[in-house]
């Protein structure tokens, strides 16, 4: 497609790959926050290498309360023409990275300026899935109206049902009332970003409950390429994240926002860089060299790519 983001993956691609492999040098050695800071370090230094001006607009929370990759921090050519936004996760799943359990990755999405909602560091209520039930659920349902609509959509029993709920206490309300009606959930640690591409693709039914919302806006624009639906709306934890959401987005904390909301438009691309086994194969070591393993969603083209390279141990 003429002026299409999508040339520049190779780019990005090359970042992801080597953050996913700082982060693999400890998988499994107990050690989160230090394969946070090597997937993060990796990933800032590899962007700042790019001919392109590189906004982040989803970071691991303001410049005062993250050293790492900040928002609204600039990457990059300051001299570009060419100036994108970035929603970046250098480690999703920090916890499981240092279990060695699965899904940890690498990931991240670019798209043109001001194309990405610049999401607070707070939670975010999701429920997302694929396009057989697009239009159909919402937010402000009971859980009990949304499942009795998804066997109806679905055509399944509700013991049919695969819904994703990540284990938590604030969920307990949630995951009673799936019970009750006769679901019965799936429940994971860490992940949610991996779920719901499963959900959007029909592998699971839903994956539904509260999430960070960073993670949220770079699931949404994965979701959007694959014809899947999004749903979100911000939780607060206390006043202060209140108030801090309200810097950024105004009278907007209210809003929910759709997946077409969250990531404007097609000219975008998903990048995940498998760390753990899981939805992608996570990092190979061996005598002669290093595989990682990646997949890459286009937003205009709707396809998803799994790419594998090798790097020499020379």
């Amino acid at each position: 497609m003429t002026n299409s983001i999508a040339s520049t993956y190779e780019d990005f691609l090359l970042a992801s790959e080597k953050a996913a492999i700082s982060a693999a040098t400890v998988r499994g050695k107990g050690d989160g926050k230090l394969a946070d800071k090597l997937a993060t370090d990796s990933l800032r230094t590899s962007l700042n290498r790019l001919n392109h001006q590189i906004r982040v607009v989803i970071g691991e929370g303001e410049r005062d309360e993250a050293p790492m990759l900040y928002i609204n921090e600039l990457l990059g050519s300051a001299t570009s023409n060419l100036n994108l936004d970035l929603a970046v996760d250098p480690l999703e799943c920090t916890t499981n990275c240092a279990q060695n359990l699965p899904n940890s990755m690498c990931v991240m999405v670019i798209a043109k300026e001001d194309s990405l909602l610049s999401a607070p560091d707070t939670y975010m209520m999701k429920i997302c899935g694929s396009n057989k039930l697009k239009g159909h659920l919402s937010i402000n349902y009971s859980t009990i109206k949304n499942l009795q609509i998804c066997c109806d959509k679905l055509n399944k029993k509700p013991e049919e049902l695969k819904i994703v709920v990540m284990d938590r206490e604030r969920h307990l309300n949630i995951i009673n009332d799936m019970r009750s009606f006769g679901v019965n959930p799936i429940l994971i640690t860490d992940g949610d970003v991996s779920a719901g591409i499963e959900a959007a693709q029909g592998k699971i039914d839903l994956l539904y409950g509260i999430g960070a919302a960073p993670e949220g806006v770079i699931t949404a624009a994965a979701v959007k390429a694959l014809n899947g639906f999004f749903l979100g709306k911000l939780v607060f934890q206390s006043d202060e994240f209140l108030d801090r959401s309200k810097k950024i987005l105004g009278e907007d904390i209210h809003k929910i926002w759709s997946e077409n909301e969250l990531c404007i438009g097609d000219d975008y691309f998903f990048i995940a860089s498998g760390v753990c086994d899981g939805w992608i194969p996570g990092v190979k070591f061996s005598s002669v060299g290093v595989e990682v393993f990646s997949k890459v969603i286009f937003g205009n083209s709707k396809k998803i790519h799994l790419i594998s390279n090798i790097y020499s141990n020379e």
